[in-house]
């Protein structure tokens, strides 16, 4: 994938803010801070996209220039998975502006929502894609300037490449993975998800199964955080990460419940911390806890 980092570090200058040097990170050029994003506004090539995770929840003001996304019309199917269709993506990414050879700027309340979306555009070999540090709530908090929502753009015609499979890892390959020495099975939903006490943000009910898959380590996904929402300095992430096993000469499965959080983690671990083998299982425990081979504890 190097070729798709070249466009992006020529563009990209590396700012030091906070506690951290962006510059420390494997790939420093896929996030952008406040300041950065401020400076390239009015760029005709920076396209901006906010996720709003709560559809009874669209912001009336937003960053200016910004489109807004509701992934569970735009991205998801009715049965809580990723839509993988080439068409769709294109649709999506044509209605809002956006061209293959755009600077793609994601950001959302949430602090996953970003890494989703930036494992998701390129999945379809999007190649210029970053994530606002700290997202929407940094941006809010600076008082950084806000426009009225307005969801409009120029329409383009965005040609996707085949969904790449590397990226993602099926039911199978987990289940192979399961005690296996040289592979990390990497739960990073709520303590209350992994120990079965929930099932997503509430008690199982009507046959849902709380728990988690077999042998995995459990890392919350907001553990890569500061209290603000920007991402932990790299010494800090990889202690926290190697302290658990989770190394980068192993094969690395990050899950959660629908493969959006397990999708951040997949971003702080291939392109901040530099793994070469992380694949995130976007099935997820939605799909593990169904099948009926599977197993929970």
């Amino acid at each position: 994938m190097s070729g798709a980092f070249s466009e992006s570090k020529r563009n990209y200058e590396p700012k030091t803010y906070g506690n951290k040097t962006m510059s420390n990170y494997a790939h420093p050029e896929v996030l952008v801070d406040t300041q950065w994003l401020t400076e390239h506004l009015t760029d005709e090539k920076v396209c901006i996209v906010e996720v709003v995770t709560n559809p009874q929840a669209i912001p009336s003001q937003v960053i200016p220039g910004t489109v807004v996304w509701n992934p569970f019309i735009d991205l998801i199917l009715p049965n809580f998975t990723v839509n993988f269709d080439k068409a769709n993506i294109e649709t999506l990414l044509s209605r809002s502006g956006i061209t293959n050879d755009s600077t793609v700027i994601v950001y959302g309340e949430l602090a996953g929502v970003g890494g989703w979306i930036f494992w998701l555009l390129k999945i379809f070999g999007h190649q210029d894609v970053r994530i606002l540090d700290g997202g929407r709530n940094k941006w809010v908090a600076e008082k950084r300037p806000l426009a009225s929502l307005e969801n409009v753009a120029n329409p383009t015609h965005y040609s996707a490449q085949e969904a790449d499979g590397n990226l993602r890892v099926l039911f199978e390959d987990v289940r192979n993975s399961i005690n296996q020495q040289d592979s990390v099975i990497l739960d990073v939903r709520t303590p209350q998800e992994y120990s079965g006490e929930w099932f997503y943000d509430k008690p199982p009910e009507n046959g849902e199964r709380g728990g988690h898959i077999p042998s995995s380590v459990h890392i919350y996904y907001e553990s890569a955080l500061n209290e603000d929402g920007t991402l932990k300095p790299i010494e800090e992430l990889r202690q926290m990460y190697e302290s658990k096993g989770i190394t980068a000469n192993k094969k690395i499965i990050p899950y959660c419940a629908v493969g959006g959080r397990s999708a951040h983690t997949w971003f702080v671990l291939k392109y901040l911390l530099g793994y070469p083998n992380v694949r995130n299982y976007d099935g997820s425990w939605s799909e593990w806890s169904r099948r009926y081979e599977a197993e929970s504890k």
